[in-house]
């Protein structure tokens, strides 16, 4: 169970997972040592699943994001796909999702060229796969990891 002062701890880590330890400690009103505490805590429980850095994805020619609706023979087949799509380093995301297709995958790539040769030779290389629909992204407003916790009820 957490309270409120771990939901403001939380609240401040998804805003900057590298703002020292003190700095959350001053704005929770704590002493450093009861915040790390707690911290420690919430990863302990599952509230954290750890931290990461985004890279900026230009800097690495990685600018196309594509989404790939992947159909599997037989929907028995979704999780264990799901698991090998997994391994495919570009993957970013990977969600079985509800209806015909059975799973969306995330990708990013430099170019068409690279998204082709992984559709060819990675995706539709697994057995299970049946066929895939691709949507190329134009551009992104918006892209996030963070949950929004602000309505949460602690009570």
């Amino acid at each position: 169970m957490i309270d409120g002062i771990d939901l403001q701890i939380l609240k401040i880590l998804q805003k900057k997972a590298r703002i020292p330890n003190v700095e959350v400690a001053r704005q929770v009103d704590m002493v450093p040592s009861a915040v790390l505490e707690r911290i420690r805590k919430l990863e302990k429980q599952g509230f954290i699943d750890g931290y990461e850095v985004r890279l900026n994805p230009e800097r690495f020619r990685r600018n196309l994001v594509a989404f790939v609706m992947v159909t599997t023979k037989h929907p028995k087949q979704r999780l264990k796909t799901a698991k090998q799509l997994s391994a495919i380093p570009e993957a970013q995301e990977i969600h079985v999702v509800a209806g015909e297709d059975g799973i969306l995958v995330k990708i990013r790539v430099s170019d068409t060229v690279e998204l082709g040769r992984l559709l060819e030779q990675q995706i539709a290389a697994i057995d299970a796969v049946c066929s895939t629909r691709t949507m190329i992204v134009m551009s992104t407003l918006k892209e996030t990891a963070r949950i929004p916790i602000d309505d949460i009820d602690i009570t």
